[in-house]
């Protein structure tokens, strides 16, 4: 990899990240939830690209970890995002 193929990359990482924060700093509070619920759906996504990333054969050692590593964080953000949403639900049921 060429100096100005990392130079894109990197201003993409950067603007990207930029463009993630301020997106989530402006939602209100009350979409948090459903936009995690839907966020839900991309995770799973990652969770099946980095199964069928780490299972390819004559990919590196260290991409197979970093595939590894990319399925428990997404892993993690699937739960949490159950968690979330089902706990807000929760919050509408009528008590008994």
């Amino acid at each position: 990899m060429d100096i100005s193929t990392l130079i894109v990359l990197l201003f993409i990482l950067v603007l990207a990240s930029y463009a993630g924060f301020e997106l989530i700093t402006k939602v209100p509070p009350t979409l948090h939830t459903p936009l995690m619920s839907a966020s839900n759906a991309i995770s799973g996504i990652s969770i099946v690209g980095a199964i069928l990333a780490s299972n390819q054969l004559g990919f590196s050692a260290l991409s197979k970890w970093i595939a590894l590593v990319s399925l428990v964080l997404a892993t993690i953000n699937v739960v949490g995002g159950y968690a979330v949403t089902h706990r807000m639900l929760a919050m509408f049921k009528k008590k008994k």
